[in-house]
């Protein structure tokens, strides 16, 4: 992974993941996507890391897919991107801790798709939004096209798919895109501080809290709730539960072990 392709820095539990590309606004090259997946499939088994934000270094989150590469791609070496840049993705989401998307400047395109790929999103007021594929002659291929829809909405999706329109960060909190907008200059400060904040919980509860969430997003409501069932009772054999619920009885702060 080149140090000039991505930045990871620990403030205390939490890493910092950023895109390091800011002559290019943070453009995903092949390369790029090699060094996040590479980055998150490291942060998964460090212990060490209890949450991840992700931002972009210089005024852009990222501008999208590296065009001058697209340009190039036969249907096949598309299909091999596209393939790599849903791993990315998977990798994101499956990193069993909170990620946190710091959102500055523009998520275009890929850039979009990776904000989509975290829990949610922190947007800086001067961010901006778009699924521009359309006007290349292409479509979203990171997962865009089935991760948007399901936060925002089929109709809404389609409507930012459809046209390529920009929005900015105030219209994304609107319609759900954006959990928080922030001042630009409290940007990363505020994010890394929700994070430390959630990971203060019981980590334990929170990983299977997201698993349990990102999977029954994809299936029947019934069998969702038998899922989230089965989850609520295993969290009854940790020490988090225990401690968590003396904690709450002795009216004191917990002190999860992650346990």
């Amino acid at each position: 992974m080149s140090a000039k392709q991505i930045a990871v820095r620990h403030d205390d539990a939490i890493a910092v993941v950023s895109l390091a590309r800011p002559e290019s606004r943070n453009v995903l090259s092949r390369d790029l996507v090699l060094g996040l997946l590479s980055a998150f499939t490291s942060l998964k088994d460090d212990g060490r890391v209890k949450g991840i934000v992700v931002t972009g270094e210089g005024k852009s989150f990222c501008a999208g897919a590296d065009i001058s590469e697209m340009a190039r791609m036969s249907p096949a070496e598309a299909s091999s991107f596209a393939e790599l840049g849903q791993r990315l993705m998977f990798a994101v989401e499956r990193v069993g801790k909170p990620v946190v998307a710091a959102v500055n400047g523009q998520a275009f395109g890929g850039g979009l798709e990776l904000a989509l790929a975290c829990d949610f999103i922190v947007a800086a007021e001067s961010a901006v939004f778009a699924a521009p594929e359309v006007l290349l002659g292409i479509m979203p291929g990171f997962g865009g096209t089935q991760r948007l829809p399901r936060l925002i909405g089929k109709s809404r999706a389609k409507e930012m798919i459809f046209t390529g329109e920009r929005i900015n960060a105030a219209k994304a909190h609107s319609i759900g895109l954006a959990n928080r907008v922030v001042a630009d200059d409290r940007l990363l400060a505020e994010t890394i501080s929700l994070v430390k904040n959630i990971c203060n919980r019981g980590l334990l509860s929170l990983r299977v809290a997201k698993e349990v969430i990102d999977a029954g997003a994809g299936i029947d409501l019934a069998t969702a709730c038998l899922m989230e069932r089965d989850a609520f009772a295993l969290c009854f054999s940790t020490d988090d539960q225990k401690e968590g619920m003396r904690a709450f009885m002795e009216k004191r702060e917990p002190r999860f072990t992650g346990r």
